[in-house]
């Protein structure tokens, strides 16, 4: 079985724009949370979201093509950079045919659709540029990725609503273990503060309406949520074969353990009110992690801050873990940056790797009065120094899809 390590990691988020920088400010408990600035939202139910701040397209695509890529293709190509970067990887000196990519998106290029729609009821056909569908598939955030950096290998982009990210980043790993690929820079990334989109989750109820405290919106786990807030960004990393990495010298932050996917197959948008699919997910991850359940010392939460998510993470986590679900430390960062949608999975994957880098578990902010039936320890407010072996993320998403993946301390 050929090992997979992880040599780079990337984010922007609404905390940061390097992986390092949303981090670091995620464990500080700073909340990205604030008033929508993308647009008017003020005749909305809801006005809040996490926005990406002071982000320059420039810095990472000619200016003859930032017309041409929407936002969330955008994000994934600067995330991408980064983890590129910090791999210390020559693309120069590599087989381009051996360098995948797998980078999806929930939505993809909503900003597009919304924009050239408006021009169509108002231009008709002449006013839809040529361009309109490339820019807003969801594929193209892959597709620019291997343009921009000239990667050959397995391109693939999964759809897979809120585990997309996670979903990217397993099946990425499979592509290096299966042969595929020897690198594969995977993770997800999203875009969709728009009027439809927070019009649409806003009409589901699925979103807070706490507009005058919008840093203490997201509130996981705790009794008084009301729902997500909207949130963009994109989290990527760069995987390798171990004898690649080594042989190149390379620094490893840490090891792929473990992947696992299920579905309810129970309804649109809510949860199994018995969490068998989330179950079913983290025992797939454990066994392929060939670990058990006691060897997992931080969960990064799916936690989105919503009634019924809560609860049912909390006790697929109980089911798996026994009596270590109240050993274990869990988080669920999404108190800080919002909720990702297609992007978080792959964020959240980069702050489990970063957690076992620095031996810090990130907090869950506004954890002010715990709901009854959510009764772990979710790292309440600060931040808390702890080794971790091994660390899992754990992803759900819409139409019941689930998504699981660990990660090791390298050795």
């Amino acid at each position: 079985m050929r090992r997979v390590v992880v040599t780079g990691v990337g984010a922007l988020t609404p905390v940061g724009l390097s992986a390092n920088e949303s981090f670091d400010n995620a464990c500080k408990g700073i909340s990205g949370i604030n008033k929508i600035t993308r647009f008017d939202a003020s005749s909305l139910t809801v006005q809040i979201a996490g926005e990406v701040k002071g982000f320059e397209p420039f810095d990472y695509v000619e200016k003859k093509d930032v017309k041409k890529i929407d936002l969330f293709s955008l994000y994934a190509i600067a995330a991408s950079k980064e983890a590129l970067d910090m791999s210390g990887l020559d693309i120069q000196k590599e087989d381009p045919f051996r360098i995948g990519v797998s980078v999806g998106s929930g939505i993809g290029g909503l900003h597009t659709i919304e924009k050239y729609n408006e021009t169509y009821l108002k231009r008709g056909q002449k006013g839809v540029s040529p361009f309109f569908i490339p820019i807003a598939v969801i594929n193209m955030a892959s597709g620019n990725i291997a343009m921009q950096f000239g990667l050959k290998g397995p391109n693939y982009s999964d759809v897979t609503a809120c585990a997309t990210g996670t979903h990217s980043i397993g099946l990425a790993a499979r592509s290096i273990v299966y042969g595929d690929a020897d690198v594969m820079v995977c993770g997800g990334t999203e875009s969709t503060i728009t009027p439809l989109a927070v019009s649409g989750f806003a009409n589901m109820k699925a979103l807070s309406t706490r507009n005058d405290e919008p840093k203490k919106a997201s509130r996981p786990f705790d009794k008084d949520r009301d729902g997500f807030i909207i949130g963009e960004g994109a989290g990527v990393m760069v995987l390798e074969e171990y004898e690649h990495a080594k042989n190149r010298g390379a620094e490893i932050l840490a090891e792929f353990a473990g992947f696992g996917m299920s579905d309810d197959a129970y309804h649109f948008t809510a949860p199994d009110p018995k969490g068998r699919g989330a179950v079913y997910a983290i025992k797939m991850a454990v066994d392929d992690a060939k670990i058990t359940p006691n060897d997992i010392d931080y969960i990064n939460a799916h936690g989105t801050s919503t009634h019924f998510n809560d609860i049912i993470e909390t006790k697929a986590i109980k089911e798996v873990l026994g009596e270590h679900a109240y050993n274990v430390a869990i988080s669920s960062t999404k108190s800080v940056t919002g909720h990702l949608l297609g992007a978080a999975g792959g964020v959240e994957a980069v702050f489990s790797v970063l957690a076992i880098k620095n031996s810090i578990i990130p907090p869950t902010i506004n954890l002010d009065n715990p709901d009854d039936e959510c009764d772990l320890f979710y790292t309440p407010h600060e931040a808390v120094e702890k080794s971790i072996a091994y660390a899992m993320s754990n992803s759900f998403g819409f139409g019941g899809t689930n998504a699981v993946v660990v990660f090791k301390k390298f050795e």
